[in-house]
Parts: C-alpha cells; structure tokens; sequence
C-alpha cells in the first residue's frame, strides 16, 4: 500500500473544486482508454461538496458517463430518499445532474427495501453485488479511487474506533448496528475493501478534523483512528484545507 500524500487548499471550497477537476480528468482518460472506472462515493459536507463540484466540471467539459459506476463506501440504513442518505445528497449533488446508465449507480440498500428492516441482510446483499461485478477475481470490484469522508474522532466511511466493525478482516461489507453518531445502523465497506481501491482519497474540512488528519498521516493503529487504516494501493492522498491541516 502507498504512504500518504498531504494536497493543501485554502479553503473547503477550493478543495472540492480541485478534487473534482482531478477526479473528472480520470474519468475522461479512462473513457478514451475504453475502460471501466470504479468510483466509490462518500456523503459528509466537503464530500457531497466535491460531487457538486464534479457535476459542475463535467457540464463544462461534456463528460461521458457510459463507462462509470458508482459505488458507496457507507450509507445510513434508513428509508429510501431520506434525506440524510448519502446517496439522497448525491443524488441531489451529481447523480441526478448527469447522463449515467441506471445500472452503473449501486446505493446501498435501503431500510425499507427488499431485505426489510435487517442491516445484516442489506450488507450481505450489497457484498453480493459488489463480489458479481469483481466477475469471481475479488470481493469487490477494482476502484479506481475510494473518496473518504474524515470525521473527528478519525472514523472514515462508517467505521468507528473501537468498533468490531474496523477490525473486520474477511468481510467485504459490514453492518454497523452501534455507530455513536446518529443513526446508529448503518454500512460499510471495511478497510480490506477501501484498501484494494488504486488511490483513496481523504477529504477533510475545518479545525475540528485537525487532529483526525494528524493521526491518519502517522499511521497508527486503526482500531484505535480507522483513518490511519486507510491506504490506496498505488496512492493515498489527502485532501486538506489550511484548517485541516493545522497540526501537520
């Protein structure tokens, strides 16, 4: 896996602009290549700031979305179209200001959709959807680059210090039945799946994720800041604006 790389940006919304450009100049090169590209998403508000800004580079640049899919690394388990969803925000943010096929867009399932109101069966279903586009070589498909959300207690996608959920090691997805913030059943891919993504990307905004960024860069133990278990396997980068990164 790769160590990390630090991309400072004045503000919150530089950084998303800037994501967004790099992110868009991928997808592009992948089309002319005549390749998939993998991108799992991630919610929070520079997250969902940098798929607007994404949205906004691609009506620029007229991208073309046939050969993307979209992927999640969480989801709260709530009903469908709630507004606190990631993939509600997304939606609101990118998905649904682009042209993508509607089966290259994989939320994570819903709690009120076909598996009812059990979490454990929402992941195992989202696990298998995710193992059938690896077409039997991985449990996941090869992302091209995993955005990650950084809160400030170190917690990236859904997976929380101390939880079991961040020291999963056989499991493409977990279900999350305690989280300590709001609402406390929610998905996640773990960190063996964040890890096979070509880069992860940290997105952090703000003073309070200082000490979050401090302790994903010196890469220690995840259980304890899941952040500093999230690492690309051809690069790492994190995104930071001045107040992010004030302790680095």
């Amino acid at each position: 896996m790769s160590g990390p790389e630090v991309l400072r940006h004045p503000d919150g919304g530089r950084l998303a602009e800037a994501a967004a450009e790099r992110l868009a100049d991928m997808i592009a090169r992948a089309g002319r290549e005549e390749r998939v590209f993998h991108l799992a998403l991630t919610g929070g508000g520079v997250g969902i700031a940098t798929l607007r800004a994404l949205g906004e580079r691609a009506r620029a640049v007229g991208l073309d979305w046939s050969h993307v899919h979209l992927w999640w690394g969480d989801e709260r388990f709530l009903p469908e179209k709630d507004p606190e969803r990631n993939e509600t925000q997304a939606c609101e943010a990118l998905i649904d200001r682009i042209t993508i096929p509607a089966h290259h867009v994989h939320p994570m399932p819903a709690s009120d959709g076909m598996d009812g109101d059990s979490v454990d069966h929402a992941a195992t279903r989202y696990k298998r959807e995710l193992t059938a586009a690896a077409r039997g070589r991985a449990p996941v498909p090869p992302f091209d680059v995993c955005l990650l959300g950084v809160g400030p207690d170190a917690h990236v996608a859904s997976l929380f210090p101390g939880l079991p959920a961040v020291r999963e090691d056989e499991a493409a997805v977990a279900a999350v039945h305690d989280s300590p913030k709001p609402p406390p059943r929610r998905i996640s891919l773990t960190l063996p799946s964040i890890n096979t993504a070509r880069e992860v990307w940290m997105l952090a905004s703000g003073e309070g994720k200082a000490e979050a960024v401090r302790l994903g860069l010196a890469g220690g133990d995840p259980g304890e800041a899941p952040v500093a278990g999230a690492r690309g396997a051809e690069r790492t980068l994190f995104w930071v604006d001045e107040a992010a990164a004030a302790l680095i």
